[in-house]
């Protein structure tokens, strides 16, 4: 979330794990951002998370109801609720130097643009994050109000990815994602002008299979 006086880039919990590391954070704090972390329930985002990483997914017959409507959560209606507040503040401020009032960026996955065998659970999430950030990027666009959706189509190189990828791909510049780059795609996303704005840019390492 970007805003023109003393701005803040506010970091949906979501994106702990690939957005954590110092180089990252350093990216925007150079720019002069302040940096928050939210969360709807850290603990079962968290575990969450794990599982996804651990499995790949389950088996669409082995989902409960339950794992359907946490994604539904996580995803939508947190999502939903974060946006609300941001174009809500938006809306309110001056236009900046770039002709706008404030930027909120969606972050999406692979999951975001098409299913897989065991990523129902997932993808139902990731499609409507997708789709809601599409509706406000043309709703509020018009109030000089920037909405982005960045789609991260590939392995992030984290810490915690260092727990479980073999060692010949951690050691592969082209295999995996560098935060420090999502941090640059990010930062020029907020740094674009109302002449020239996008809405979706995906980002995958050279020797992603897509």
């Amino acid at each position: 979330m970007q805003c023109p006086v003393r701005p803040y880039w506010t970091v949906p919990y979501q994106l702990k794990d690939c957005l954590k590391s110092q180089p990252l954070f350093r990216i925007f704090a150079k720019a002069g951002y302040n940096v928050a972390l939210v969360a709807r329930n850290a603990d079962s985002l968290e575990k969450l998370a794990e599982e996804i990483q651990g499995t790949g997914g389950e088996p669409f017959l082995e989902l409960t109801a339950e794992e359907i409507q946490e994604s539904v959560n996580t995803n939508i209606i947190a999502a939903f609720a974060f946006a609300r507040e941001a174009i809500t503040l938006f809306k309110g401020l001056e236009l900046d130097d770039k002709g706008k009032r404030g930027t909120l960026l969606f972050t999406g996955a692979t999951a975001s643009l098409r299913g897989n065998t065991t990523t129902s659970a997932i993808a139902a999430g990731k499609f409507g994050v997708r789709a809601l950030s599409q509706s406000l990027a043309k709703e509020f666009g018009k109030e000089n109000i920037h909405v982005a959706h960045a789609i991260i189509d590939g392995g992030i190189l984290t810490g915690r990815a260092r727990s479980y990828v073999p060692q010949e791909k951690l050691e592969n510049p082209d295999a995996l994602l560098n935060p420090e780059s999502i941090g640059n795609s990010y930062l020029y996303l907020v740094n674009q002008d109302r002449s020239a704005w996008t809405w979706e840019l995906d980002l995958r390492p050279a020797h992603e299979k897509w």
